[in-house]
């Protein structure tokens, strides 16, 4: 198992190099909807520093859905798919590496360009801190949830706006905790309640996510 898992990790990383622009977007994306708001709200300090948590969670939200239509499709397309349900591994060892490499790919850079964009917000060092943290606990569940609803839609005409229907909801709780946390931070309460409660979370996705997303994929090519 733990073979299978190196090897759809590999071929999905080089597969995403080879597609440099389609990560790229991702990023840009992020950068421009995060960017945009400092210009239309104003210079107010106190006003950037409110809205920050939220437009930047909000933002990577967004961001980590453009790719999930492609998480499956091409594999579906040309036949991989199927061959991966026919492999002796379990299937829920094979998504958790397709999973693990959309990740890598479209959230860790998310990751590391957030405190740069929270400049502009003229976020405190500490509440750059917990953002960063908070976003490395929550990318991974918005992919891991991500991939339920793409499996869900696989295959389906208009697909795209099918998952963002079914999985918006379910991100409403990273969303909450993740944007609480750096404002629990930046009014001095502290995050730890609100990191633990993102921890847990990411703990019950890597457990039911792979095994949610593997009976959806089997559905769809059936």
């Amino acid at each position: 198992m733990l073979s299978a898992f190196r090897t759809v990790l590999r071929r999905d990383l080089v597969l995403a190099m080879r597609r440099r622009a389609d990560f790229l977007t991702i990023v840009f994306f992020f950068i421009i909807v995060v960017s945009l708001f400092p210009l239309g709200v104003g210079p107010e300090i106190d006003t950037l520093r409110t809205i920050a948590p939220g437009v930047v969670w909000v933002a990577a939200l967004l961001a980590s859905m453009l790719s999930l239509g492609r998480l499956f499709y091409n594999d579906y397309m040309d036949g991989t798919l199927e061959q991966m349900v026919l492999a002796p591994q379990p299937l829920s060892v094979i998504v958790l590496g397709k999973v693990l490499a959309h990740w890598l790919v479209s959230g860790i850079p998310l990751v590391l360009v957030a405190p740069i964009l929270g400049l502009q917000f003229d976020l405190g060092g500490d509440a750059l801190l917990v953002l960063v943290v908070a976003l490395f606990l929550g990318t991974p569940i918005l992919s891991l949830i991500g991939a339920i609803g793409a499996a869900l839609t696989l295959g389906l005409r208009g697909g795209g706006v099918l998952v963002s229907l079914l999985i918006l909801p379910l991100y409403i709780p990273v969303l909450v905790f993740g944007s609480g946390a750096v404002e629990a931070t930046a009014s001095g309460i502290g995050a730890q309640a609100h990191l633990s409660l993102l921890g847990a979370g990411l703990f019950l996705a890597l457990v039911f996510a792979p095994w949610a997303t593997a009976a959806a994929l089997k559905i769809s090519i059936e």
